[in-house]
Formats: C-alpha cells, structure tokens, sequence
C-alpha cells in the first residue's frame, strides 16, 4: 500500500508542478502583451486621432505616415460617446419573453451586448431586433475579448431547437433574421446549424437569413454545406488585424484561415453576400488595419464593420485605446473607397447591429429587388 500511496502523491505533485508551469508560462505571455499594447499606444495611439479623408492617398501609400490632427487621448477612461441606452420597453419585454420561454438563447444576453437595450427596445425608430444562437448557449472556444461561456464539452442539442427557432422567427413576422453558429466539426453536429435556415426558407421563402459562422477549423465541406443551407449573407469574423490575432481569438482561430472561410463561401455560392468584422481598440495600428481591408477585399468579401472593444468584465483582456467617432467615421471612408459594398463604422457598432438596415445596398437586395430590411429585423 505505501509503495501506491507514494506513485500516486509523486504523480499528483507533477501534475500541481504541471500546472503551475502553465500558469506561469500564461501569465508571462499576459504580462508580454500587456507590454507589447502600451508600446503600441505610444508608437501609434488612436484615441481621438483622426486620420482625415483627404489623407487618404497618403495613407494608401504609407498609412503610419499619416498624422493625427489633434492630441491623443491620455486618459483610458471610458468616453461619454460609449453610454448605452437602458433596457426597457414593450418590444424588449416581447423578445425576452419569447426568447426565455422557448428556451432560446441569444447573443446580445450572453455577450452582454452594450446595444440590447437600443435593439431590443427598438430604438427611435421601432426597429426590435435580437441575434438567435444555434446548437445552444455554449462555446467551445475561448476567446479573450468575449463574454460568452465556454466549455469544451458543452450541454447536449436540444432536437427541438431549429424547429423552435423558425417558429418564433415566423411568429415576429420578419424580413431579415441573424442567426449565430458555434464551432462545428462533424457534419452530424453541422446539421443542427444548418436546420434553422432551411425551415425557415421553407416557412418564409421571402425572408433574408445571415449566418455568423465560426471557422469549422478550415473544413471547406462544411464551409460549404453552410453557406448553400439557403442564406443571403455569409458572415464570419476576423475580429483584428493578423498580428494580434494570437492575443485576441483562442488559439485555435488564425487569421489566414479566416480568410480562407470567407473566400471558400463566396466561391461556392458567387451571389452570397459575405461580412466580417474588425474591433478596434485592442493594440492594432493604421497600417494594420489598412492591410486587414485589402486582404478582406482579395478573399472578396463585400461588407465590414467596424467597432470599439469593450471588456466585459477584469476576465477579460483589456482596452488598449478607445477609438474617437471621428476616426471611425474616416475609416469607414476608406473601406468606401477601397470597393466595399457596405461599411459600418462606429464606436457601438458589432457585426450584428441592425444588420438589416447596415446590408441594405448589398447584392441580396439587388437581386430580390427590395431593401434588405424593412423595418422589421431580428438581428
């Protein structure tokens, strides 16, 4: 007996070695990045720089040449640009309650999304709207910027979901509906993503489906069966700029990979609209982010958004810079002038804020001859 007492104290202690190694080495890396975003605040710090339209062939040409017109912001305090509105109203309630009492989940709770109260409530025009997960509430990544949990063995499919879904869609009488998928590498799992979108064509032929996608670590199969599930716009972000991608988005994310996704959906079906998005505020500079937009354009995808990173809580990686609405509004420009069918910039805008509205000018609308939203979205 002591001989097995002794093997199993001496293997519990290499593991708690083990461990501590993994925390120190992770700490360590935390500690690098944390270094490598301050030098990247003092080597090009946004704040409330802004790069100014008639700059743009400067920038074009050698984009850290370009200088800001106004000092940075030193303090890291959040601005009064960033409030968001309260969650209140008749049309929040509705979706809350439909949503809960189907058992659904959504990305604007589980992200802690900033604009729920704006969407949800419908905002000054009326508009309510809300992002449906698929294949539950559970991610089996991580990623350092969101606030979605995670597990890599996550709760079983509810079978009644895709069903569930399409009716609560049909019921709210929509236009443009988004839906959320989560990491799927079996095309037995893959189906249960892809079920929702087919019901719904079936039940609402004239509705406008997206689909934010993950990366199905690179599978084109299953890049493929998603993006001819019946969709009018394929959305898979990059979320920052490459250098930064390791920082940003688990590990197992990569940003060639990314683009590959995006590329491998609109060669399958030409006519689909794809989207990504970029945050901004995470350590990224102008020259990286002007190389972000000509990558997207040569994987030819047609609509980007822009947005400021928040952290949702001391879990999650920190703000390196708040972005001024200034610069947003200018590179919002730039994507205009680089081809971009659509580009929505701003300090509150995430890759599925009032989606509808932002895609209106997009090839699905030209090719059903009819605005993408008509007011009544489930984003």
């Amino acid at each position: 007996m002591l001989p097995s007492l002794a093997r199993k104290l001496s293997t519990a202690a290499a593991q708690r070695s083990s461990r501590l190694v993994a925390l120190r080495e992770q700490l360590a890396e935390e500690a690098i990045a944390l270094n490598e975003a301050k030098k990247n605040k003092l080597d090009a710090t946004w704040g409330d720089n802004v790069i100014k339209a008639e700059d743009l062939d400067s920038l074009m040409a050698s984009p850290d040449s370009v200088k800001p017109s106004r000092k940075p912001n030193a303090s890291n305090r959040k601005p009064s640009w960033l409030k968001a509105q309260p969650t209140s109203g008749d049309n929040y309630l509705r979706l809350r309650d439909t949503v809960r009492s189907l058992g659904l989940a959504t990305v604007c709770e589980e992200a802690r999304c900033p604009n729920i109260g704006e969407c949800w409530g419908g905002g000054k025009n009326g508009t309510a709207t809300a992002t449906i997960m698929l294949m539950g509430d559970t991610c089996t990544r991580g990623c350092s910027f969101c606030a979605i949990k995670t597990s890599k063995r996550p709760p079983a499919l509810d079978l009644d979901e895709p069903d569930k879904v399409s009716r609560a869609i049909a019921s709210w009488g929509l236009d443009y509906v988004v839906l959320r998928a989560w990491t799927a590498t079996t095309s037995r799992t893959l189906a249960r993503s892809t079920l929702p979108p087919r019901l719904l064509r079936e039940r609402l032929p004239e509705i406008l489906i997206e689909c934010l996608t993950p990366d199905f670590s690179g599978r084109v199969d299953l890049i493929e069966q998603v993006a001819l599930s019946g969709l009018d716009v394929f959305a898979h972000n990059v979320e920052t700029v490459e250098r930064m991608q390791r920082r940003v988005r688990d590990h197992r994310a990569n940003y060639r990979q990314s683009l590959a996704v995006l590329e491998a959906a609109k060669k399958v079906k030409p006519t689909l609209v794809t989207k990504t998005s970029i945050m901004l505020g995470v350590g990224e500079k102008p020259a990286e982010v002007l190389q972000t937009l000509k990558d997207l354009r040569s994987s030819g995808v047609d609509v980007v958004t822009f947005g400021q990173y928040l952290r949702p809580s001391t879990r999650h990686m920190p703000v390196a810079e708040y972005i001024s609405p200034e610069t947003f509004e200018e590179w919002q420009k730039v994507g205009e002038s680089m081809g971009f069918l659509y580009v929505a910039s701003g300090p509150m805008v995430r890759s599925s804020y009032k989606a509808g509205e932002f895609s209106s000018p997009t090839s699905s609308a030209t090719r059903r001859n009819k605005p993408l939203c008509n007011k009544r979205c489930l984003l």
